[in-house]
């Protein structure tokens, strides 16, 4: 599952993959804008999930964790561009530009109907990536302000994700746990997603679910992953890695340790019982 990144310019990339799949999951520390060039990539997230095709622009908002695939599709290699939204950049950005009135923000991926103002500035990027030396700095600078000002022009509730600086305030830990336990973060990304440090996130995960975040993951991934083999007929390949495991050889010794046989047992067992 490799994918291949040319990344001359630090926040502009051009990523490709050559393999059947590549399989990821990513919580970016900032925005990032994306077009499909060729292939198709399906976003999973927690309540929704999002699939991409050629010529799909879209915001990817950061702090957002997220299961990313990406895969060739009608003889075409998996191609696309990004370009990272920092929030050094940003607050230039908004500095130089301020807005009016403060706008609610909104988290959710922002999907862009197809625009001559998107056609023609990632057509402008493309011969970039042929070139056998970095891009100039100002000229990187140059792109990433256009492309902040084309999504202005195009979606005016934009600066109410953009121009929000704020780190993330301290939320509902019980619903935000039950929400985004699927993703395999780390603690400390857990603890600071609900706007609480390591500490208090542990103390207060202790004082809702009564265990330690470690075995209350563990016990709801299984269960999602047994719930997923028994009714859904999948086979484990297919549901390790959505239900928040890594490898699928660990993945089904904890199914083993948990309900006393493994994954492969279990389907074997239903398929006897519905022939």
């Amino acid at each position: 599952m490799a994918e291949r990144q040319q990344n001359q310019f630090v926040e502009i990339v051009f990523s490709c993959v050559d393999d059947k799949f590549y399989k990821d999951e990513i919580i970016l520390d900032h925005h990032s804008l994306a077009r499909v060039i060729s292939g198709e990539m399906k976003i999973i997230q927690a309540d929704s999930t999002f699939l991409l095709g050629p010529g799909s622009t879209f915001l990817y908002p950061r702090n957002q964790p997220a299961t990313v695939i990406k895969y060739p599709k009608d003889g075409q290699r998996f191609q696309s561009v990004s370009m990272k939204l920092t929030h050094e950049r940003l607050k230039d950005f908004y500095t130089r530009n301020p807005f009016q009135t403060p706008l609610p923000r909104t988290d959710k991926i922002r999907h862009f109907e197809e625009h001559p103002l998107l056609i023609s500035f990632f057509a402008s990027l493309m011969p970039y990536f042929d070139m056998p030396h970095a891009l100039p700095p100002k000229m990187a600078d140059v792109k990433l302000e256009e492309a902040i000002t084309i999504l202005r022009s195009m979606d005016p509730d934009i600066d109410g994700l953009l121009a929000d600086f704020e780190e993330p305030g301290k939320i509902n830990l019980a619903e935000f746990m039950e929400k985004n336990y699927r993703f395999n973060l780390t603690l400390e990304k857990f603890s600071y997603l609900s706007g609480r440090s390591l500490t208090t996130f542990k103390r207060d995960f202790k004082k809702i679910f009564d265990t330690t975040p470690q075995r209350w993951l563990t016990h709801k991934r299984l269960q999602l992953a047994h719930y997923q083999l028994s009714e859904k007929q999948r086979r484990p390949v297919e549901v390790y890695f959505e239900a928040g495991f890594e490898d699928l050889s660990h993945f089904s010794f904890a199914f083993k340790k948990q309900f006393g046989y493994s994954p492969n047992s279990l389907l074997k067992r239903n398929h006897q019982a519905t022939s």
